[in-house]
Parts: C-alpha cells; sequence; structure tokens
C-alpha cells in the first residue's frame, strides 16, 4: 500500500460542505471587495482543512481549485488594468497555497506511512502497546485486544500496571531504573486478563527520549508463554516422578546396606540396655554406669532414627525443597549408606572433605541421590580390577572461578578400566547403559539434578586407569 493510498480516518461528511463553504465564501470576498490586501491568501485555511478528509492526490486537488479561483477574481476584478499591486498581491497569494499545499502534502504522506505501520504492528500475534511516562497507555495493538479483553478505546488512557494487574518479577523501582540507565529491559512478567485468567508473558521494554535526552514513552512487546510454562512444569513433575522412580531402584540395591544401616545401632542399643540392667541388678546398684548404658542407649536410638529419616527422604516423593546445603553433610551421610557395598566388593574409601566450606544452594535429597549414583557406579565399575587397585576416592574442594564465581566441586574417582571413548560421549543420555540390568537413567536423572542446581557434571578417564566424576555447583549467595 503506497501512502497516497492510505485510507484516512472515518470522519464527519460535514466537513467537505463546510471546506467549500469558506472557499466560495474567500472567492466571493475576494472578487467583489476592493480590499487592498491580499485576500486570496485565506485559501490557505481551505487547503488545511481539506488535510483532514483527502489524501496526497486530493490535497494537491484542492490547492489547483484554489489557485485557479484565485486567477480567476484576479481577472474578474483587475482583468481590464491589472496594476503592480493586485498582480503581487495574487502571485503572494499563490505562492501561500503552494507552500501551504506541498508542507500539508508531505504531512500526510508521512501520516499515511505512519498509519500503515500501525496497521502492520496490528498483524503481529504479539501484544504490542505503548505507555507515556506516567504509565498511561496511548497506543493498543489488536493482539493486546484479543489477549487481554480489553478493546484499544477501553485501555488507551488507563495505566497499563492497574489495568493488568502486573507482577513484577523485581521492584518496580529497580526495573524502571535499569530501563532508564540501559534503554530497555527484558523479563516476564504475570498479567491478569479482563476474565480474570492469569497470562504469563515474556516482555521486551523499549525507552523513547526526546532531543534533550528524557524519557517520552515506553514501547512494550510481549509474547504469551503461559503455554510454554505449564509445559515446562508438566515436564518437571515427569522428572520429578521418573527421579523418584530412579532412587526406589537404587535404594532396592542397597537393602543388605540398609538392613546393616539399621541393625547396627539396634543390637548396641540392646546390648547398651541389657548392660544398664545389669549395672542396676548389683547389690549395690551402680548409677553412674547405669546412666553413662542409657545415654549410649539414646545415642544409638538416635542414629537408628536418622537412618530411617534418610531413607524416608530418599524414597518419599515431594516437592524439592531448596535451601542452604552443607556438601560434606551429604557426602559423610551418603558414604554410611554405601559402606556394606564397599566392604561386600573389596573396595577402600579415600576421602579428603575440608572443613569450613561455604554452603550451597539445593535439595538436599536429590543431590544425595546424584552422589549415590555416582558412587554405585564408581564401586561396580571395579569389579574387574584385582581386590589391591579398588580404590574409590572422594574429594570436595572450593574454587574460585572469576566468571562464575566461588563454586564447590565435588570429584569421585575410581581405579576401575575407565570409559570406553566411545561410550563418553553418549553416558549422561536418557536409557543409554553397558549394564545389562541397568536402566540407563542413574547419569541422565543425575546431570538434570546437577543442572536445575546451576551447575554441572562431567566424566573423564584418568591417566593412570579408571575414570573421574566432578560435579561443581555454585556456592549459595552470601555464603563465600
Amino acid at each position: 500500500m503506497s501512502p497516497s493510498a492510505a485510507a484516512p480516518p472515518r470522519i464527519s461528511p460535514v466537513l467537505p460542505i463546510l471546506t467549500a463553504i469558506v472557499a466560495l465564501a474567500v472567492f466571493v470576498v475576494d472578487t467583489l471587495t476592493p480590499l487592498d490586501i491580499a485576500v486570496a491568501v485565506l485559501y490557505v485555511a481551505v487547503v488545511l482543512l481539506a488535510v483532514d478528509f483527502t489524501g496526497f492526490a486530493g490535497i494537491l486537488a484542492v490547492a489547483a481549485g484554489c489557485a485557479l479561483l484565485t486567477i480567476v477574481s484576479f481577472v474578474l476584478t483587475h482583468g481590464q488594468s491589472p496594476g503592480t499591486g493586485p498582480a503581487l498581491r495574487c502571485l503572494v497569494s499563490l505562492a501561500a497555497i503552494a507552500i501551504t499545499a506541498l508542507l500539508a502534502a508531505r504531512n500526510q504522506r508521512a501520516v499515511a506511512a505512519l498509519r500503515e505501520q500501525a496497521s502492520l504492528l496490528d498483524l503481529t500475534h504479539d501484544t504490542v502497546f505503548v505507555r507515556d511516562r506516567n504509565d498511561m497507555i496511548t497506543y493498543w495493538n489488536r493482539a493486546a485486544a484479543d489477549l487481554y479483553g480489553w478493546q484499544k478505546q477501553e485501555a488507551v488512557g488507563k495505566p497499563a500496571a492497574s489495568l493488568l494487574q502486573t507482577v513484577f518479577p523485581a521492584p518496580y523501582a529497580d526495573i524502571v531504573a535499569e530501563l532508564e540507565r540501559e534503554g530497555r529491559w527484558e523479563g516476564e512478567l504475570v498479567h491478569t486478563c479482563r476474565d480474570g485468567r492469569q497470562v504469563a508473558v515474556s516482555t521486551r521494554w523499549a525507552l523513547e527520549r526526546d532531543p534533550q535526552g528524557r524519557s517520552v514513552s515506553v514501547l512494550e512487546t510481549n509474547t504469551d508463554i503461559t503455554a510454554q510454562r505449564v509445559a515446562e512444569d508438566r515436564l518437571d513433575r515427569a522428572r520429578m516422578e521418573l527421579a523418584h522412580v530412579s532412587r526406589i531402584s537404587t535404594m532396592g540395591e542397597l537393602t543388605a546396606s540398609i538392613a546393616h544401616e539399621v541393625n547396627q545401632p539396634l543390637a548396641a542399643v540392646t546390648s547398651n540396655g541389657e548392660a544398664g540392667l545389669r549395672w542396676l541388678a548389683r547389690a549395690e546398684p551402680d548409677l553412674v554406669e547405669t546412666r553413662k548404658s542409657l545415654e549410649a542407649v539414646v545415642r544409638n536410638a538416635q542414629r537408628a532414627s536418622d537412618v530411617v529419616r534418610r531413607l524416608r527422604d530418599l524414597s518419599t516423593k515431594a516437592e524439592a525443597l531448596h535451601g542452604p546445603v552443607n556438601l560434606v553433610a551429604i557426602v559423610e551421610e551418603t558414604n554410611a549408606l554405601v559402606e556394606r557395598e564397599l566392604r561386600s566388593h573389596g573396595v577402600r574409601l579415600a576421602v579428603d572433605l575440608p572443613a569450613n566450606l561455604p554452603a550451597i544452594e539445593g535439595d538436599r535429597v536429590q543431590l544425595q541421590q546424584v552422589l549415590l549414583n555416582l558412587l554405585l557406579n564408581a564401586i561396580q565399575a571395579m569389579d574387574v580390577v584385582p581386590p589391591d587397585r579398588r580404590i574409590l576416592s572422594v574429594t570436595v574442594a572450593c574454587v574460585g572461578d572469576s566468571g562464575q564465581g566461588d563454586r564447590l566441586v565435588l570429584r569421585v574417582d575410581d581405579s576401575g578400566a575407565g570409559i570406553a571413548e566411545t561410550t563418553l560421549p553418549h553416558l549422561f543420555d536418557a536409557f543409554f547403559t553397558t549394564r545389562s540390568e541397568g536402566m540407563g537413567m542413574g547419569l541422565a536423572i543425575s546431570r538434570s539434578i546437577v543442572e536445575a542446581h546451576g551447575g554441572n557434571i562431567a566424566a573423564v578417564n584418568r591417566p593412570d586407569g579408571g575414570a573421574s566424576f566432578t560435579v561443581s555447583l555454585p556456592v549459595a549467595t552470601g555464603a563465600a
């Protein structure tokens, strides 16, 4: 569509009639009154009135008509004895009409181009609206009307944040400060539609400034991502279900170790309880020794309770609970769970757990599941080497990274046969396994958990034999 073909806005039919009346009145005054002024200059008003109801070509046509009327009036009035004064006034009038017509036509082209661009904004599926410096809506495209339910005439002039009941991801003052500083801002918002529905949108704000650098308006473009967020939530729930199944499967492999972990403190409770009874059964009861036995009963009962609690946490299907986590404590608890597996496979455990390490932000149960998978895989990988070479090493260290900040690195090394080079690229793929009885989900789930915690997991072969798995996790904010 060319600018000249752009349709003007709908107007009252009275305006063309009024324009014709003004043109006729100027013609009559210019022709019949003996005024020594350039009356025909008033045709400028006719041209300006025509701007509101005609296009580019129409403005030129009206200007040509006004010029013709000016010439006709000059001929009728001064045709017999044209003087220098009347001729100059006629030329001044014609010049005024021509200049006004050219300026009006150029303005009409610009208006038509803007109107065409605005119509293009109505074709996009993204919502687009403009807000002034007071957050009042000044433009509202068709997609915004379709998504939110308010038509253009209902939305324009209303404060955007109040109309849409916007939920911001950060304090509004901080967002405005970044917008003023950078000239743009991107993020995710929650808007409430006219019918009460809430929609999540990916938003982009662009700030317009005047020549003096002052904020004038904000162009806001929003993409509806509600369906995407619903799909992501469903995917997260599916991952949690799969992780729960994997934990239950892992606990099945640890049945003997679990029984040993529970039976050990229970046997100690029985032994200490019997000792306490013997101290009381003496002719002169030894209350000091009895107290020591009862204290040992309480300690071992608490130990058994802690074992049951850890197992219940691993087997419970619950939402992830993120908070400050002591990674060293997770390593110590998990090492206790695989103690019997270590003995049955003839594996020696070497640990290096520095004190006073900062906490990480995460879910304790999920991180324990990751370490449990790595330890069991390492133990089983060493079945192919002689018992005297089966050494499992677990270390935790704090590493400074200028790009990502301080991070805790958990490293699990085994002395097995290592990982085949063809296997390494697929090690963390779902359903990929080198064990006939494996599901191929342990490492895939571990990677998903670690990445959800903002970290990464990797595996390499050690130069002196065996494999090395490293898990890098960011230190909790303020904990470094």
